[in-house]
């Protein structure tokens, strides 16, 4: 799966949510969930289960007229792969500070709290004391010592 195709839209989490709730579904399952909750048409969350299936998320049976999805990855995987995507196209110097807003933000168990606590002590131990932009070929490292190079 590439890094383009883990991104996914809010409609299609909606329907990915159901088919991780119930396991491997019909076509008509996850149709009478989205129409009950949003009113959702059975043509259009018939066209966001064959872009999953595309994008790699769903693996689709068909058992006469009948079609069947059951995920391609975990949850927590397909939230990791689209937040890393997010991610990936935002300032480094300024994913600390979000990160902090989210933690703010977000419902976390004890059990979450101490994890995080954890693997924050372990990540401190190599941090850097600041981490640098990377929005412009100047803040690079490497372009930056290539750019100083080719004033001299």
């Amino acid at each position: 799966m590439s890094e383009k195709d883990c991104q996914i839209s809010s409609s299609e989490w909606q329907a990915m949510r159901i088919v991780w709730s119930l396991g491997e579904v019909t076509s008509s399952q996850v149709v009478d969930q989205l129409q009950q909750k949003y009113g959702w048409s059975a043509s259009t969350t018939k066209t966001l289960l064959r872009r999953l299936v595309e994008k790699g998320y769903l693996e689709v049976a068909r058992t006469g007229h009948r079609f069947s999805y059951k995920a391609q990855l975990s949850e927590e995987e397909g939230m990791y792969q689209n937040l890393k995507a997010e991610l990936s196209a935002m300032c480094d110097m300024h994913k600390g500070a979000v990160l902090l807003r989210l933690i703010d933000e977000i419902p976390l168990s004890q059990e979450d709290i101490d994890l995080l606590v954890a693997k924050l002590e372990e990540k401190k131990q190599t941090a850097p004391e600041a981490v640098p932009c990377n929005c412009l070929a100047a803040c690079h490292p490497v372009m930056e010592e290539m750019t100083m190079k080719a004033e001299k």
